[in-house]
């Protein structure tokens, strides 16, 4: 349908100075606060579901003087999702990250020079020869996890036990770098100086809509400016002791990044953006993976038939004593169905903007132009009844073969979409299934309370809150 001028234009639904309504939106609007009172503070993401269906699939959420357009079924995203026409768009809360990771892939705009550069040059990096490589690295991980959790007793902390391992997994792969995750009760420096500079950036970009917000934003900076300069120091000294020690035969990602970058005459990219591209996976790669794994943990905790299930398809397929081969890991299918189920409920990168490349019309009403964005609400897209049976209900088989071909393409979208897509999704995945079988493999385990109702911190990812489980060797 091509567009009409008669139609509201999304830039002037959302954009701070309209206070005109042509979008549904959650009861109970006020003319200075907006919706702001329809979510919970500290879970806004998961609160979005308690909104009445009848105003879904498109919202519009306005905090203050910022207007949002959420969407959350199927059909709608798959228009987003059309490359030829729509794009990711930096949303006021990842442009505030730059502040933080720069032009790194996740914060960069499509259109920068440096996010094309990078993405070319990190594809070496997530080929089948590099996965094989990242392997060893993971199992000595999980081994090192395994060794803290029978020094700490039979209960064991399963958010935060699952981000000391995805942590240093992430570590090892990205520059051979041991954070010492296991050895310590405080975190690395590193690791807390990442920690607040990441927040400095979540809280800027929060501030967007508030009367008086820019110069909040600069003053939240320039307290942050202690923990960037330690981050951006470490970085720059890390490249430089590797290219002054030259090629060591090193396969890690900072390896490939530089051997990539020397190879090319032109186009190359410096270093302050090879350390954002080492900053970015290491937030992005640690942060969604021990969501994914902990949400996984704790379904299986749940269902003890699943979970007899789960231990036969590893004793199946790797011996007791034997720690699973690189090939083997795409045998454990049921292992690999639980992942993508626990990602469908509790998509932990929760959503992913797009905007128009030129002007367009969406679900046959919206007129969109460039500048316009929508974000795809990913727990409201993986519930969509017109997709899912019984959404809520926690069901891997959902993942067999026959019932993906059923489903419509864009109805499950964990990791984004199209070019800017999570180019490190084969790693996390790899990663996840890894640990659920040498986890199953090893010990049995149950909640440690009885009556533990999943509860959800909401950060820059989804993250279970209080999951405990009390584990036992096999």
């Amino acid at each position: 349908m091509a567009a009409t001028t008669e139609l509201p234009t999304l830039r002037e639904l959302v954009g701070p100075n309209r206070w005109g309504q042509q979008f549904p939106h959650p009861p109970g609007r006020l003319r200075l606060l907006g919706d702001v009172r329809s979510i919970k503070i500290g879970g806004p993401v998961l609160s979005m579901l308690d909104w009445p269906d009848e105003i879904w699939p498109i919202v519009q959420f306005q905090a203050f003087r910022q207007r949002f357009v959420f969407v959350g079924n199927a059909a709608v995203t798959a228009e987003l999702c059309d490359e030829s026409r729509f794009q990711k768009v930096l949303t006021p809360g990842v442009a505030a990250l730059r502040s933080f990771a720069g032009d790194g892939l996740f914060t960069a705009a499509t259109g920068e020079r440096n996010w094309r550069l990078a993405h070319d040059l990190l594809m070496p990096a997530f080929t089948r020869s590099a996965m094989q490589n990242y392997h060893p690295l993971m199992l000595d991980a999980i081994s090192d996890l395994f060794t803290f959790w029978e020094r700490r007793g039979d209960v064991i902390d399963v958010a935060p036990d699952m981000t000391r391992l995805t942590l240093e997994t992430i570590s090892r792969a990205a520059f051979g770098e041991d954070l010492g995750s296991f050895e310590r009760d405080t975190p690395h420096a590193f690791v807390s100086a990442m920690v607040a500079a990441l927040k400095t950036g979540q809280r800027t970009g929060g501030l967007s809509g508030l009367p008086g917000s820019q110069a909040l934003s600069a003053l939240m900076i320039r307290a942050n400016a202690r923990h960037q300069r330690y981050i951006d120091t470490m970085l720059e000294e890390l490249i430089a002791a590797r290219r002054q020690r030259g090629d060591n035969g090193e396969t890690d990602l900072l390896a490939i990044m530089l051997s990539q970058n020397a190879a090319r005459e032109h186009d190359v990219l410096d270093d302050r953006n090879i350390g954002y591209q080492i900053l970015t996976f290491l937030v992005a790669g640690h942060e969604t993976t021990s969501g994914a794994l902990s949400f996984a943990l704790h379904h299986l905790s749940q269902d003890t038939e699943l979970l007899a299930r789960a231990h036969a398809e590893v004793d199946s397929i790797v011996d007791s004593d034997a720690e699973p081969a690189f090939e083997q890991v795409a045998k454990f299918r049921l292992l690999r169905r639980i992942i993508d189920e626990s990602l469908r409920l509790w998509p932990t990168a929760p959503g992913f903007s797009r905007g128009p490349i030129e002007r367009t019309v969406v679900a046959d009403r919206y007129d969109m132009s460039p500048g316009d964005w929508a974000i795809v609400h990913l727990p409201k897209l993986h519930r969509d009844p017109d997709v899912w049976t019984d959404p809520s209900r926690f069901d891997p088989d959902r993942f067999l073969a026959a019932e993906v071909k059923k489903r419509p393409a864009h109805s499950y979208k964990p990791f984004g979409t199209g070019e800017r897509a999570c180019i490190g999704r084969q790693f996390a995945l790899h990663e996840s299934v890894l640990l659920l079988a040498r986890l199953l493999q090893r010990y049995e385990f149950e909640p440690a309370d009885p009556d533990y109702q999943l509860a959800i911190t909401e950060r820059l990812t989804l993250m279970p809150s209080g999951l405990r489980l009390r584990i036992r060797r096999r």
